[in-house]
């Protein structure tokens, strides 16, 4: 009977601290969106990425934004030491084709390579390329780090029009329930290559027939059809950090639809470890 008193008050202390635990709020995740740079509308589309996330999800969106809309825009929080650390992902949607430094780019896939999730957004697939981007480059070369960070290869798209997306993996997380649905006039990325990322959506598009310069169009000049992977995921690095990624999101009005932000804010949840095997946020994470 002497143990009992003690196990007692054990068993009581364990209850209460479970208690308070329970109790305890949930951190928001912290989110980063960086964006800027060339084509796009970066005034706007970050903000209806926040709004989007934040409404749907137990989060805090921060943007690092660079009014440049020059191909050659850079992002002074990438020069910072550890320019991560306050944030739990990160949201990349920049068009910053003609940045090429060894050492800025590094340290943007140094962070993902030591374990920092990450989804990429449209033109952040036609950034950070060098050397013959446009054919499939080798794993290991000088300019395949960002491609092999991403996953796949894209180098280049066609006209803006509709594009019919068909989720191809419906039984993956991200993609569990989802719809397929057609966009408005958007741009279809190519696929030069698929490296190691897993494809979830596929994108299908019709082409008008176009006269080259200075010819007229032959009478019986049909349309072209187009399809490739237009999202997916990929294991990054040796600590297999969570990527994903989608082509999709040349306009405002595909960035602002809730079919989109449907997508990436499941896409965002199931890099950070957040997304259950239906697809739903766990627990403290949904609204």
């Amino acid at each position: 009977m002497k143990l009992l008193f003690p196990l007692l008050t054990l068993g009581l202390s364990a209850v209460v601290f479970l208690a308070r635990a329970a109790d305890t709020p949930v951190k928001p995740l912290r989110v980063l969106i960086v964006a800027g740079g060339c084509c796009h509308e970066y005034d706007k589309q970050p903000m209806a990425l926040k709004e989007g996330i934040e409404s749907r999800i137990h989060a805090i969106v921060d943007i690092a934004y660079n009014p440049d809309k020059s191909t050659k825009a850079t992002f002074e929080i990438y020069k910072a030491k550890d320019w991560d650390k306050d944030f739990d992902v990160i949201i990349h949607d920049e068009c910053s084709a003609d940045v090429t430094d060894p050492a800025y780019v590094g340290a943007i896939l140094g962070a993902h390579k030591a374990g920092k999730p990450a989804l990429n957004l449209h033109c952040a697939m036609h950034s950070y390329r060098s050397g013959n981007f446009r054919e499939a480059v080798k794993p290991g070369a000088d300019n395949a780090g960002w491609y092999e960070y991403l996953g796949l290869q894209s180098t280049g798209h066609g006209p803006q029009q509709p594009i019919t997306i068909t989720y191809t993996d419906k039984t993956h997380p991200i993609t569990q329930g989802l719809e397929g649905w057609q966009t408005i006039n958007e741009e279809l990325y190519n696929n030069v290559q698929v490296l190691t990322g897993k494809a979830l959506a596929s994108g299908n598009q019709i082409v008008p027939p176009k006269a080259k310069k200075g010819e007229k169009l032959p009478p019986d000049a049909k349309p072209t059809e187009a399809t490739a992977v237009v999202a997916w995921t990929n294991e990054y690095g040796p600590n297999k950090t969570k990527i994903f990624s989608t082509t999709i999101g040349h306009n405002t009005a595909t960035v602002s639809d809730a079919r989109y932000l449907d997508l990436i804010t499941r896409g965002l949840l199931w890099t950070t470890g957040h997304l259950d095997e239906n697809g739903k946020a766990k627990d403290g994470y949904g609204k």
